[in-house]
């Protein structure tokens, strides 16, 4: 798309808004919406998990409270028994400590030892081995050491086969009061793993009970007969520091590595806790479950909607582009329209103009040929140097008009470009710099090398008046591909030239005038307004154009597009001076319809040394040549009136007689390049003797005769 205009912007702000919208609207439905069912998800999670407390943290307090009792009533049964009355009654207190045990399903056996550790009586075992010694045990340790009350051990393997189970035990005292022994009771953890088994259903995903240690007592799900105790510093042990009957935490397991939202409580009246957790997973899965219906209708519609609006943005951009395109064809239409006009104009100006510098240059010419005093040749100086600025200002004109003869040559940019920096740092100040781009590979054209060289000077003191306080001057090329017509009026491969300076810029209401001619900023002597007049000019007759872009105080770039040739460049052939002819000798037929100029010619002629015959129009010309007079030389101008112009009068001669020579002359003719294209040697106007005498002389010296300045 072209550059971003305010009436531009004015159309794509909305759907840009809505493009953005129709995205970002849903997305952040989306989010509140997963937000909103995560926060009411995990709600429910901890609600499940408080109700699983509930349930776990009774039944425990529960399993505890029969152990206790059981306890008691052992105690009851051996009060006032000595250990060796308790032996001599084993069978007895085996058989009612077992029918305890049968109606306690989470009892594994009933246990009472002697001081020093050895069993007296179990409800498993008759008669229960007299050299076992259990005094190492932490369950009879801390009975031992002191009351502890009802103690809780660590689960633990038995010395008798190999069943897993922890220890409950309270100490037994004599009639002294003294420490007489243990009652413990092996509790069996799949009591409390299978209860939690059969209430999770989905619930919660793990159970646990707890030392405050952190030695689990028994868990679900289970990792088989393997101790599984936490770590001084897990989330659990941080948990209870902070609040120690209850609370929650996340944390990833250390026993199977799962990340769960835990809660916790103390069973009242024991160093236990019981957990429950819930996988953050499962809360993800549900999460998941319930954006998924939603997502699956949402997506697709929300895609829907994306693409209608960037369609809908992209077709506007693309009308909007091509109404702009079309604006800036059109503007550049009526610009080139304008521009021809005044070059037709300006090119008639141009015609008459030389014509009246021809005389004035031609009477200086005589006039310097005879004495005079200083202060009359100063004037003279003065009227040749005012005559040679109209003859450069013509010269722009008609470049401008694209009436200037052409004389292309194939020209390697690349090369060029470098040679020229030195005629350019010349042109320009010290304070600023020179900078060449000009890329390997670039491609030949096919150019008029005098007038590509006046360009890129034209505009390279442009660019030096723009900068007085010194800058830079860029010069790039490269090549270029033009596929739409509409775009510069140009389509095909093309070199493209630009010079860029740091100036001062041009404003945006002068920016469409700098082509034409008499068009300048500049004060008063500065500037004649003809300098990118004769870059438009040169650009556009060698099949190419020129585009100026800037912005007031950020610098300029004219940019040459020029065709592209496949010709093979030849250097250039070095111009000798040559010296000037006097006393020559031969016939000239001069062929000019201006009387004034016709006077002026003759004289130098005749000066020079020839014979001169002086025809008034072209079919006057063809009767002194028919007529048999020998002539060496036929010197017309190109414009006449009649039905014959000089181009056409030379090639009446060149049909006739093939080796007399013909010069033709022009200030302005829109024929002359297709006679110099023809082969014919043609002069401007205006032109001194000196001139005159030069290409005369080159013209009958030289057949077949070739273009010459």
């Amino acid at each position: 798309m072209g550059r971003v205009t305010p009436k531009s912007r004015a159309v794509f702000w909305p759907l840009q808004l809505l493009v953005v919208a129709s995205l970002l609207g849903p997305a952040l439905f989306f989010a509140y919406t997963a937000w909103d069912d995560y926060r009411r998800i995990r709600q429910h999670a901890d609600e499940r998990i408080e109700r699983a407390l509930d349930v776990v943290q009774e039944h425990s307090l529960k399993a505890f409270q029969t152990i206790e009792r059981t306890i008691a009533e052992t105690n009851e049964v051996l009060r006032d028994l000595t250990p060796e009355q308790i032996r001599a009654e084993e069978a007895r207190l085996q058989s009612r400590l077992r029918r305890t045990q049968d109606v306690l399903p989470q009892i594994e056996s009933i246990w009472v030892f002697d001081k020093a550790g050895r069993p007296l009586v179990s409800s498993t075992v008759l008669p229960v081995p007299r050299d076992l010694d259990n005094s190492d045990r932490d369950y009879f340790k801390a009975q031992a050491e002191q009351d502890s009350g009802t103690y809780i051990g660590k689960t633990i393997t038995s010395r008798i086969g190999d069943i897993r189970f922890f220890v409950v035990s309270q100490r037994r005292a004599g009639a002294d009061g003294t420490f007489d022994g243990v009652v413990a009771i092996s509790v069996r953890p799949e009591h409390f793993r299978d209860f939690y088994g059969r209430i999770a259903r989905g619930i919660a995903d793990s159970f646990g009970m707890i030392r405050a240690d952190g030695e689990f007592l028994a868990r679900y799900p289970s990792r088989g007969n393997e101790p599984m105790r936490l770590n001084a510093r897990s989330g659990f042990a941080r948990s209870i520091e902070q609040d120690p009957l209850s609370g929650r935490f996340l944390a990833v397991s250390q026993i199977d590595g799962i990340e769960r939202r835990i809660g916790y409580r103390k069973v009242p009246g024991y160093p236990v806790y019981v957990q429950v957790g819930v996988e953050t997973a499962a809360v993800w899965r549900e999460l998941w479950s319930q954006m998924s219906w939603l997502l699956a209708f949402g997506i697709p519609a929300t895609l829907g909607l994306f693409a209608i609006s960037l369609l809908a943005l992209q077709r506007t951009r693309s009308f909007q582009a091509e109404v702009e395109r079309r604006e800036m064809a059109e503007a550049a239409l009526k610009q080139a329209q304008r521009l021809e006009a005044v070059g037709h104009l300006t090119g008639g100006v141009a015609h008459d103009f030389n014509n009246l510098l021809m005389v004035v240059k031609g009477n200086v010419d005589r006039l310097r040929r005879y004495a005079m005093e200083e202060r009359q040749k100063r004037s003279l100086d003065a009227i040749e140097t005012a005559a040679g600025r109209g003859a450069s200002l013509v010269r722009q004109l008609l470049s401008f008009s694209r009436q200037q003869t052409h004389e292309p040559e194939v020209v390697d940019l690349s090369g060029y470009l470098l040679d020229l920096q030195d005629m350019l740092r010349s042109s320009l100040r010290g304070d600023i710099a020179i900078e060449m781009r000009v890329p390997p590979g670039l491609w030949n054209t096919k150019v008029d090398l005098s007038e590509l060289e006046l360009a890129i000077l034209n505009i390279a003191v442009n660019a030096r008046d723009a900068m007085p306080d010194g800058g830079r001057l860029l010069i790039e090329a490269w090549n270029l591909n033009l596929r739409d017509p509409d775009v510069l009026g140009l389509q095909g491969e093309f070199v493209a030239l630009s010079l860029t300076d740091t100036g001062s810029g041009i404003p945006e209401d002068v920016l469409p005038h700098v082509f034409e001619p008499f068009y300048t900023t500049k004060a008063v002597g500065k500037g004649t307004g003809l300098g990118l007049s004769q870059v438009y000019g040169f650009a556009k007759q060698s099949g190419g154009t020129a585009t100026a872009l800037a912005e007031a105080g950020r610098g300029t770039t004219i940019t040459l597009y020029l065709p592209r040739t496949t010709e093979v460049a030849t250097g250039a052939l070095p111009q000798v001076a040559e010296p000037p002819v006097r006393n020559a000798h031969g016939h000239i037929l001069l062929v000019e319809d201006n009387g004034d100029i016709a006077e002026v010619t003759r004289a130098s002629l005749e000066e020079i040394g020839f014979q001169v015959t002086h025809a008034a129009d072209a079919r006057a010309a063809l009767a002194v040549l028919r007529s048999g007079i020998r002539v060496d030389l036929v010197f017309s101008d190109i414009v006449m009136p009649g039905d014959l112009n000089g181009a056409d009068l030379a090639r009446i001669v060149r049909s006739e007689q093939p080796s007399l020579p013909v010069l033709l002359a022009t200030g302005y003719s829109n024929v002359a390049q297709a006679a110099m294209d023809d082969g014919f040697t043609i002069l401007r106007k205006p032109y001194d003797s000196a001139e005159l005498s030069a290409c005369i002389h080159r013209a009958i010296g030289i057949v077949p005769l070739k273009a010459s300045a």
